[in-house]
Formats: C-alpha cells, sequence, structure tokens
C-alpha cells in the first residue's frame, strides 16, 4: 500500500472510531424538565395610534393590546417529600411579586361519545394562495374540496412546513402557571420585563437556578399595517422588531357565510402556514429562510396579490416575529463521549410576538371619515337646530368589524 492510500486509510478509521466512539455516549433525560412559552400580542386597529389600544378588550374578550403571555411548565421525576407544587422566583422587574405558583392541572373528566354519534362527513372547500406580490402567480390558488377529495387528499393539501419536534411548555407538564390558585394574578402586566435571576423549586424537583437576558424578554409587539381594499392589492407592512430572526404573515377570509375559506401566507413555496404560525427552534427558522418560505429580519413588507379576497365576508392578517430559542441544561456535556451524561435539569425558553389586523379596513375607514365630513344640503330654508351627532370612532368600528369576524375565525 503506498503512502497516500495509507494515511486516507487511517483518516477514515480514526473518523469511524470516532464516530462510534459518540453513539456509545449514554444519555438519560434530565430529572426536570422546565418549559417558559413567552409571548407579545399585538390587534392594530386601524386609525388609532400605537399604544392607544393598550387594555382594551374586544368582543369576545379578546385583548387588543399590546398583552403579554407567559405559560410556565414543569416536569419532574424526583420523588416528592411534600405538598405537590414549586414556585419559580421571578425577578423584581415582572412586577409580580417574589414567585409564581407552579401546581398539577386539576383532573379532567374523559369525554363521552354516543353509539349512535357518527360524524358527518363535513362540506368544505379551501383556496389557498401564497407569495408577496401584485398579483396571484400561476398556478394559483391550490383547491381543497372534500366533495371531490378524500379525507386523506384534503388533510395532505393542509399539510405545512414544521420541525420534527411539536414542543410545547405545557405539554405533559405535572406542574403549571397559570393556574386555579390566585386567579387575579394570572395575567402579566403591560410593563413587565423576564430579565434577570429565576429560580424554581420545590419539593417536587431540584433546584433549577438560570438568567435570562434581552434575547429572550418579552418582544415588542407586531404591530401589522394593512393598506388597500379588501379586494387588493394590500400592502402589509410592519416596525422592526428586536431580536426578531425572522418573519411569517398568514391571511384568513370566508366566502358565502364560511363556505369557501381563503388562506394566504407570504411563503414563496406553497405553505397553508399552519405549521409555521408557531414558536420554531431558531435553527429551523434559518433554514425555512434558504428555503424561503420564511422572510428574513431585514424584511420590513409584503403585498398581498389583487383579487384573492374580492367578494370576501371579511379577512383578517396575522403575523409573526420569530424569538431566539434558549437551551440550557446542568451539568453540561462532557466533551468525553465515553463519560455518561445526566443532566440534573434542562430548560427551555421561546419567544414571539404576535400580531393581527382587519383586511379593508384603512380604506373603509377613510371612506367613512369622508362621509362624515360632508353633510347634505336641508330640504328646509329654515334651519333646525343641530342636534348632537357622535361619529364612529375607530374602536366602535374595529369592534363592529370584530364581530363580523368571530363566526369566521372563531376567536
Amino acid at each position: 500500500m503506498n503512502p497516500t492510500c495509507r494515511a486516507v486509510t487511517l483518516a477514515v478509521a480514526a473518523l469511524a472510531c470516532a464516530s462510534a466512539q459518540a453513539q456509545t455516549q449514554q444519555n438519560r433525560p434530565p430529572i426536570a424538565t422546565y418549559g417558559m412559552d413567552v409571548e407579545t400580542r399585538s390587534m392594530s386597529i386601524p386609525g388609532m395610534p400605537s399604544g392607544a389600544t393598550a387594555g382594551m378588550m374586544m368582543p369576545g374578550g379578546m385583548g387588543v393590546g399590546p398583552t403579554k403571555e407567559l405559560l410556565l411548565g414543569l416536569r419532574s421525576s424526583q420523588k416528592p417529600t411534600g405538598a405537590l407544587e414549586a414556585q419559580h422566583a421571578i425577578p423584581p422587574g415582572m412586577n409580580m411579586g417574589a414567585s409564581l405558583p407552579l401546581l398539577p392541572p386539576p383532573p379532567s373528566s374523559p369525554g363521552r361519545y354516543g353509539d349512535t354519534d357518527v360524524p358527518e362527513k363535513p362540506k368544505a372547500r379551501m383556496l389557498i394562495y401564497w407569495g408577496c406580490g401584485d398579483t396571484i402567480r400561476p398556478g394559483q390558488p391550490k383547491v381543497l374540496d372534500t366533495e371531490k377529495m378524500s379525507p386523506e387528499q384534503f388533510g395532505q393539501g393542509l399539510v405545512s412546513r414544521a420541525p420534527p419536534e411539536r414542543w410545547h411548555a405545557l405539554r405533559n407538564a405535572q406542574y403549571r402557571w397559570p393556574n386555579e390558585r390566585e386567579r387575579e394574578r394570572n395575567s402579566v402586566p403591560p410593563e413587565a420585563s423576564l430579565r434577570g435571576d429565576h429560580a424554581v423549586r420545590g419539593s417536587v424537583t431540584p433546584d433549577i437556578r438560570f438568567a435570562i437576558g434581552e434575547g429572550q424578554d418579552f418582544m415588542p409587539p407586531l404591530e401589522l399595517s394593512a393598506q388597500g381594499p379588501l379586494d387588493g392589492p394590500v400592502a402589509v407592512s410592519w416596525g422592526s422588531v428586536a431580536n426578531a430572526q425572522g418573519y411569517f404573515l398568514q391571511a384568513i377570509g370566508a366566502r358565502r357565510d364560511g363556505a369557501e375559506m381563503i388562506i394566504w401566507t407570504s411563503s414563496d413555496a406553497q405553505d397553508a402556514g399552519f405549521g409555521l404560525l408557531d414558536y420554531l427552534p431558531t435553527d429551523y427558522v434559518r433554514r425555512m429562510i434558504n428555503e424561503k418560505a420564511v422572510m428574513p429580519p431585514s424584511t420590513s413588507r409584503c403585498t398581498i396579490p389583487k383579487g384573492i379576497f374580492g367578494g370576501a365576508d371579511g379577512a383578517m392578517v396575522n403575523g409573526i416575529a420569530y424569538g431566539q430559542e434558549l437551551n440550557l441544561a446542568h451539568p453540561p456535556r462532557p466533551a468525553d463521549p465515553k463519560v455518561a451524561w445526566q443532566p440534573v435539569w434542562a430548560v427551555k425558553v421561546r419567544v414571539k410576538s404576535t400580531g393581527m389586523a382587519p383586511l379593508g379596513m384603512e380604506d373603509e375607514g377613510d371612506s367613512r371619515a369622508s362621509r362624515r365630513g360632508q353633510r347634505p344640503p336641508r330640504e328646509s330654508a329654515i334651519p333646525s337646530a343641530p342636534q348632537p351627532e357622535r361619529a364612529p370612532s375607530p374602536a366602535d368600528e374595529a369592534a363592529d368589524a370584530v364581530n363580523k369576524l368571530k363566526g369566521l375565525f372563531k376567536f
């Protein structure tokens, strides 16, 4: 064997040996796993300045925003030594006291189904569009029709890109917040900040200590502006959101009292968007940007093509700014693959900012405003006493629009 071949053979053998050693490292699950889902929500109303809607509630109890939401979930295999609960000590910037209680969820009763309850085949027709631009791209829409497709074919048409692991802070969590105790403290104050030291302790878990910085704090609100008639084109724009890793939009509308659903997404490739309109791992966001399914963080504008929502009973656009995910474990993974690794605890913090805006209200609001400024000529030459007239405010108009859309989008 010549020297070159011998060197190549030795290099391949060394790589194979290293790979085998890496595969033989024993990894055991952590004793405790803790999850934090951190979200900022906002609904933009045309004609109302930023921040003017803070604390407002729309019909059905929907917050206009911006509002903050925090979900905490603990799962632990440690044998309890006392009460079945734990405490999450929070930094002073949360303005929620010294700690939040983590409690088991209340027992749920199993659902009951009658022997004769046979579900009726749903009747639905969906039109799926995708891509930013003034005009609809060739080959669209993708039509899904339950009358002409099997359930399997219909379901395949709605498949969306999504990471292989669909994680959630409360999934399989044994101890949670919010919970039934101290319901008045289940909401997060508008000025709350997660930055600082955190600790989770109790009889059911080993002590978990970690810190959160600016990268995993509540993100600024994603305030969407949708300008243009409902028939389009609709220019959707937003200000840059600090720490955003990328953006994604999905708009939904309906025709004929909901008999026909219309879905549009900002993805350059066909995608209904249901798997992307959620928390995503940071490396997966980068992958989706490379595939042009997610818009890069430098993006601040996307146009919904003309004709997509023409004749619709109403439509809303939803957007998401992906935050940077944080993953911690103690102790860290050993560098030596021969050393078994069993972390005492692992923490995952997911962050996102979401926004909503009705479509077609910008132009309608301008039209209504111009009409309110015009008074028709009076038939009588004798002026009558002026009657006080209260012009609808932007909040009234938005509430009316949301009332019409509630039945369509179930929010």
